[in-house]
């Protein structure tokens, strides 16, 4: 698969290059606040910076506190922000110091995925929360194939059948793909499995893994990513691979392709880090912040 990946690189390179005509910085992106006094979620993009030291301390319960100045850091619902590990608050740390004058918060997805957590603003069970993952199975991007052309119904077998082979092999089940609009009837016994699996990460961790799959629109494409069975960049490529293939044959759209499929990078990447440093339990030896 790694091979035809890489060809599907080079046949895609115009538009896989970075992009030179916008830089990512002015790209307008509306993604709930995080900041230190808002009482409520509300919509803001960029703020002055009005910090200049950032630090970890240790809070109660071994949890680990975000500190500006002397200041501690709250999530958007007025909460105390803590994170469960100091990876994981290492992490949200340096988003806060790489950020220069302007507070960029649509690019702070460690700190986002953390006040979700933390703020629940939907007030959702852990079994909630799986349901609404598995709802993506259902409309799984991988399960989904075209009868034409044949060039893109090879592409899609070519790349997607191995990684569909792969997670029927891993967790014992059968998924199957579909040319119909209705896509494939995901058997029962295959939905128990996976809400069982789902079942086994504590909350933090299953709120990565619904951010990753929401971002892919894969089950399967998370679940491979996170067994670090493909990497991120493989990941994002399969979940666009018709967009990409469209782009091969009519060109792209400027710079707007380009920024789309970074983000969408680093979204992912984001949000397949938060599901390993929910899950660490140990301390990061080193002092934070030293230059």
């Amino acid at each position: 698969m790694l091979r035809n990946l890489v060809r599907l690189h080079s046949r895609l390179g115009h538009a896989l290059s970075p992009p030179t005509v916008c830089p990512r910085g002015q790209v307008l992106k509306l993604l709930p606040l995080i900041s230190v006094n808002s009482k409520s979620y509300s919509i803001v993009t960029e703020r002055k910076k009005f910090y200049e030291d950032v630090s970890i301390s240790h809070g109660e319960g071994g949890m680990f506190e975000i500190n500006l100045d002397r200041r501690k850091l709250k999530t958007p619902g007025g909460k105390l922000f803590t994170a469960p590990n100091e990876a994981l608050a290492i992490a949200v740390a340096n988003e806060w110091d790489t950020q220069k004058d302007t507070l960029k918060f649509y690019s702070m997805h460690m700190t986002t995925l953390c006040n979700t957590a933390l703020d629940n603003p939907t007030f959702r069970s852990k079994d909630q929360m799986i349901t609404a993952a598995l709802k993506y199975l259902e409309t799984d991007t991988i399960c989904y194939r075209v009868e034409e052309p044949p060039s893109l119904v090879e592409l899609q077998n070519n790349e997607w059948d191995p990684v569909l082979n792969w997670i029927e092999d891993r967790y014992n089940v059968v998924i199957g793909s579909s040319t119909s609009i209705l896509g494939p009837e995901i058997p029962q016994a295959t939905m128990d499995t996976f809400r069982q699996h789902l079942g086994s990460y504590n909350l933090w961790s299953l709120t990565g893994l619904e951010y990753v799959i929401t971002q892919l629109k894969s089950v399967v494409l998370a679940f491979a990513l996170i067994d670090k069975h493909i990497t991120v960049e493989q990941a994002v490529l399969l979940s666009r691979l018709e967009a990409e293939f469209q782009i091969g044959h009519w060109g792209n759209v400027e710079w707007a392709h380009d920024v789309d499929l970074y983000e969408l990078r680093s979204r992912t990447a984001a949000g397949a880090l938060f599901v390993h440093f929910s899950s660490e339990c140990s301390t990061v030896k080193r002092n934070l912040m030293q230059d």
